[in-house]
């Protein structure tokens, strides 16, 4: 396996098979520096999760997860195929050429919107090679190596999101949100379809300004906000 390079003011470690996500937020409850890394490379998934500092509100700081995946699309972008079509759920789901590929997650100190939390945890999981060798029986999932993305090597991967998602977080400090409002408006699944997500079911009809989900019902548009997609700290 290539040799993880992670960009400066970051450093992490292998988790040898436990979830990164979990022990992440362990790390992080526990004190933890921001920048800390923890990652699960496998054969036929890659897992990884990042400790982030915010110095916003919750309400603001939720916007790492679309910010996240936008980079990992990015990633991918520059490393896979140009066949290769990947879209992002509002949800944090990452899609492949139409199939359910990984996840994007997001866990924090607090609850409360309007609090600054001590910190908010990302975490990222990509399925490589399908579980299971009859893909016909699982239509809507899929793999990354199963939609020719064989040459990309996980840790080379990895190391491009975590670079990526930096990028964006440069741009959303100095920029603010419209340009990733609109990268990811132009990756988003499921736009003007019938979804039920974190409860909550209409026509997705868009975000507002801040990426929080707007959701059209016979009741009327209803606003759902990111922090509505935070996990329960494992």
């Amino acid at each position: 396996m290539n040799d993880l390079s992670f960009p400066p003011l970051f450093n992490g470690y292998a988790s040898a098979g436990a979830d990164p996500f979990e022990l992440a937020c362990q790390a992080a409850a526990e004190g933890t520096d921001a920048g800390l890394v923890i990652h699960d490379i496998a054969q036929d998934r890659l897992r990884a999760a990042v400790v982030f500092a915010p110095e916003v509100t919750l309400r603001e700081a939720a916007i790492m997860l679309p910010l996240c995946g936008v980079g990992f699309q990015n990633a991918l972008g520059v490393l896979g195929p140009p066949v290769v079509a990947l879209h992002l759920g509002w949800d944090g789901v990452i899609y492949v050429n139409g199939g359910r590929c990984g996840q994007v997650t997001m866990s924090a100190s607090t609850s409360d919107p309007t609090s600054v939390p001590d910190w908010l945890v990302i975490g990222l999981t990509v399925d490589l090679w399908p579980a299971d060798d009859e893909t016909g029986k699982t239509p809507d999932r899929t793999a990354l190596y199963a939609e020719g993305c064989g040459d990309v090597l996980a840790p080379d991967l990895l190391s491009a999101w975590l670079r990526h998602s930096l990028a964006w977080l440069d741009t959303w400090d100095n920029q603010g949100l419209a340009s990733l409002h609109r990268e990811w408006s132009g990756l988003a699944k499921g736009v003007n379809e019938n979804v039920t997500l974190v409860g909550y079911s209409g026509t997705f009809v868009g975000t507002d300004e801040h990426l929080n989900l707007l959701l059209k019902s016979e009741n009327g548009t209803d606003l759902i906000p990111l922090t509505a997609l935070l996990k329960d700290t494992p």
